[in-house]
C-alpha cells in the first residue's frame, strides 16, 4: 500500500519545510511527495534538492488551475492512495496519514478528509467556524444523507484529503479547469456514483485563515461561480440555509462567551459572504469589469 502526497505551492516559506518534516515523521510514511511549484522568485527546486522522497514539478503562473494542476500531479503517481494538502496545513501529530487512511477499510469510502484545527493566531469568529465545519465526531457521508446534511454531504477539503487513486482515475479525476471548489465537485460526483466520503475527526491538521470582509466576499463569489458552472452536482441543493445556521450559532456562541461586541464583525463578514455569493450566482449577467473586481482568481477569466 503506497501513499503519495501532492502539494501545490506558490512562494513557500519555512512552513513548507516544516510540513515536509512533519510528513516524514508520520507513523505511516508517504512514499513520495510531489510539489507542484508555481514559478516565483523562490527557487523551490534548490531548497528541496536534498530531500530524497520529494520531487518538484514547476509550472508557470498562468498554467496553474485548482483542479487541473492537482490532476496533473495525480497522473504522475502510481500510488494506491493520493493525499492532497496545501502548503499551509500542518499535521497536528504523527498519526495524520494513519488515521486518514483508516476509513478506507469501509469499501464504500473512496475519499477521506481531515479535521482542521485553528492556528494560535486565529480570531474568535474563525475559530468557531472551524469547530462548526470540523466537529469532534467522525462521520461517513453518502447519498442517503442528502436530506439531512444538504450540501454538506459533498463537503471535502483539499487542504488535507486522501483519495483512492483507482477510483479517482475511473471517475475522471478533478475537473481540469475550475475557478475553485474542485474538491467538492469531485466529492459530489463520488456520492452521486454511490460511493461514500469519510470525515476523519481524529486525523488533524492545523489550518485556518483570518480573512477580511473583502476576502470573504471574493472567496464566496468564486464558490458560487463554481456551483453555477456545475449544475450536474449542485443543482437543486441550496447552500444558503447552512450559511444562515452558521451565523445563528456563531451569534449564540459570542453571547455565550460574553463577547457581544463580536456580533458587529459577524454581521459585516456574513454580509460580505452573502453578497459575494449572490453576485457569484448571477455572474453571467454581470459586466466583465465587475466580475474581475469580485473574483479572487483573476487568472481564471483570461
Amino acid at each position: 500500500m503506497k501513499i503519495d502526497v501532492i502539494i501545490p505551492v506558490h512562494r513557500p516559506g519555512a512552513e513548507l519545510l516544516e510540513l515536509l518534516d512533519r510528513l516524514n515523521g508520520q507513523s505511516l510514511l508517504p512514499r513520495r511527495i510531489i510539489i507542484m511549484n508555481t514559478r516565483s522568485k523562490v527557487q523551490v527546486e534548490k531548497i528541496l534538492a536534498d530531500r530524497e522522497n520529494v520531487s518538484v514539478v514547476s509550472l508557470e503562473r498562468e498554467e496553474f488551475d485548482h483542479g487541473g494542476t492537482r490532476d496533473r500531479a495525480a497522473r504522475l503517481s502510481d500510488a494506491d492512495y493520493l493525499l492532497f494538502m496545501t502548503q499551509d496545513a500542518l499535521p497536528a501529530d504523527e498519526y495524520l496519514l494513519e488515521r486518514l487512511f483508516r476509513p478506507f477499510s469501509d469499501r464504500r469510502v473512496k475519499a477521506a478528509y481531515a479535521r482542521q484545527l485553528p492556528r494560535e493566531d486565529c480570531r474568535e469568529l474563525e475559530r468557531y467556524t472551524r469547530s462548526f465545519n470540523y466537529p469532534k465526531e467522525s462521520r461517513i457521508k453518502q447519498l442517503t444523507d442528502l436530506p439531512e446534511l444538504g450540501i454538506k454531504t459533498f463537503f471535502c477539503s483539499n487542504a488535507c484529503a486522501m483519495y483512492e487513486r483507482a477510483t479517482y482515475l475511473s471517475q475522471g479525476g478533478f475537473i481540469r479547469r475550475t475557478i475553485f471548489n474542485e474538491d467538492m465537485i469531485y466529492a459530489g460526483g463520488l456520492v452521486k456514483s454511490g460511493y461514500a466520503i469519510a470525515y476523519a475527526a481524529d486525523a488533524c491538521v492545523i489550518h485556518s485563515h483570518n480573512y477580511s470582509g473583502r476576502e470573504q466576499f471574493r472567496r464566496n463569489f468564486d464558490l458560487a461561480v463554481s456551483q453555477v458552472d456545475h449544475p450536474e452536482i449542485f443543482s437543486g441543493i441550496a447552500s444558503e440555509g447552512e450559511g444562515i445556521r452558521l451565523v445563528k450559532k456563531t451569534a449564540a456562541h459570542c453571547l455565550r462567551i460574553g463577547k457581544p461586541w463580536l456580533l458587529f464583525p459577524l454581521v459585516w463578514q456574513s454580509g460580505c459572504k452573502y453578497l459575494g455569493y449572490k453576485l457569484g450566482r448571477s455572474y453571467r449577467r454581470l459586466p466583465r469589469g465587475l466580475v474581475l473586481f469580485c473574483t479572487m482568481n483573476k487568472a481564471y477569466w483570461k
